[in-house]
């Protein structure tokens, strides 16, 4: 081990040392003190939410243990099997309330899209799609990019984007090896991907976390949003994001290369198995689309490749050990922490602390999006959304406060996803960074100037939405 690796190895346990250390203080205060206004339940579930704040934050433990911990603590200190009662003529949730977290609708929908990104990369449909549709763009490094942008953000819109990212980056780092090491345009393509990835991840409920995280906590507040809906709203942002970014790299990374060849073709699968798998693919993707004709709700479609693909054994209990069941974890605890909230009466006593009747609802919902984007900068997004989706939703809900709940949970998603200017902020980044091409000096710059802008242009979204019939 080396010296930085002994240093690394320190800070982190320092890290935990003191996350844990301040985690426990910040449970056990509100149980010692007696909180005006606010239901014993609400102490309760206020200490489990500081404690939950504390470790997602420090990563004190891992983040899918964090929200393990939070349904077992709801369960044991706010259910009907609480360990200490709660006293007589409080409302008191059965304990089954905080484990049907784990079987939400919308982690049916996630394990779905997560049964299709295995696949993709199993069967080789992404590099072949990709071969496909490249064609197009020519051999210009500026068109190179663009198609490279604009095919990471369809994958991304459907798959992991981590996945996407590291798929796309596989295709692209031995074009980039044959570039002269002073070519700006090395760090371009690769950093072009994540901030892609990151782009057309919010354009579906299963493009990234948060999104599901919004979709569940609005359909544990009664609000429906189907996959359809969320695209509607969404990919007119994405799409004008995208095109900025786009811009903004060709600016930022000036190159003399002239043309390149990525050398891709579409070899596409042509076993049984892989036929099942397209087919079932363009079938879960085309129900998504087409809810509003059909019915039947996406969490259910996004069950059925994980039942074809396990039927017909193109799916092994390799492939099953290979799902990002953290991530699965991760967004059930957010639901629980979400439930305790609304149904212990501590939402209302959060949302009380402000005169949110002062601010308009523009202001509301820029807020809210600019506390994401920037807590999402230093902390997993999807910790930043599991913390803010359930408060941004409750002040909604409060009749106090004139702002439709679905945009409140559709902006923290958006902001929590435009977080991209560290290699901390997110998965794809890291990617992108561990191949050595990108600085993070240029992940920075160009991360912060993306989300800023993308912070208003997705503010100005209504305006189209008005104007189109969406809202």
């Amino acid at each position: 081990m080396t010296a930085t690796d002994t240093k690394t190895s320190e800070s982190a346990s320092t890290r935990r040392r003191v996350g844990l250390g301040v985690g426990l203080v910040a449970f056990v205060l509100p149980l010692l003190i007696d909180i005006p206004d606010l239901s014993e339940a609400g102490e309760r579930v206020l200490a489990v939410f500081l404690l939950a704040i504390v470790l997602w934050v420090t990563e004190a433990i891992p983040l899918y243990a964090t929200a393990a911990l939070v349904i077992l603590l709801e369960i044991v200190m706010v259910s009907d099997q609480a360990v200490v009662g709660l006293p007589d003529g409080l409302a008191v949730p059965e304990y089954r309330t905080f484990f049907n977290a784990l079987a939400h609708p919308v982690l049916m929908l996630f394990l779905g899209g997560f049964f299709l990104a295995r696949g993709s990369s199993k069967y080789r449909l992404d590099r072949a799609l990709a071969g496909v549709l490249l064609k197009p763009f020519g051999d210009r490094p500026a068109m190179i990019m663009l198609g490279l942008m604009l095919i990471t953000a369809g994958f991304s819109m459907f798959m992991s984007n981590m996945a996407t990212t590291a798929t796309m980056i596989a295709v692209v780092l031995p074009v980039v090896a044959k570039l002269d090491p002073a070519d700006r345009l090395r760090p371009a393509l690769i950093l072009s991907i994540p901030v892609a990835a990151n782009i057309g991840g919010m354009g579906t409920p299963v493009g990234t976390p948060p999104n599901a995280i919004a979709v569940g906590q609005l359909a544990s507040a009664g609000i429906e949003v189907s996959f359809a809906k969320w695209m509607a709203l969404a990919v007119p942002g994405v799409v004008v994001l995208l095109l900025v970014a786009w811009w903004l790299m060709g600016r930022a990374f000036p190159t003399v290369t002239e043309s390149i060849d990525l050398g891709m073709k579409a070899d596409f699968d042509r076993s049984n198995a892989a036929k099942i798998f397209y087919v079932t693919f363009a079938v879960t993707v085309a129900l998504w689309l087409t809810e509003a004709v059909h019915g039947l709700p996406s969490g259910v479609t996004g069950f059925l490749p994980v039942v074809v693909l396990l039927a017909t054994g193109l799916f092994g209990a390799e492939d099953l050990r290979r799902v990002q069941w953290d991530v699965l974890w991760l967004v059930a605890g957010g639901i629980a922490l979400g439930v305790g909230v609304a149904q212990s009466g501590l939402d209302e006593w959060l949302v009380g602390r402000v005169a949110w009747e002062n601010f308009g609802s523009i202001a509301i919902v820029a807020l809210l999006a600019a506390v994401a984007l920037v807590l999402s900068t230093v902390i997993s997004n999807s910790a930043a959304a599991n913390l803010l989706v359930p408060l941004g939703l409750s002040m909604a809900l409060s009749p106090a406060v004139d702002v439709d709940p679905l945009l409140a949970g559709f902006f923290i998603a958006i902001g929590a996803s435009l977080a991209m200017a560290l290699p901390i902020s997110t998965p794809t980044n890291a990617v992108a960074y561990s191949t050595g091409e990108v600085s993070t000096r240029d992940m920075a710059r160009v991360g912060l100037i993306v989300g800023a802008v993308g912070l208003v242009v997705f503010l100005l979204s209504p305006l189209f939405w008005s104007a189109v019939g969406l809202t």
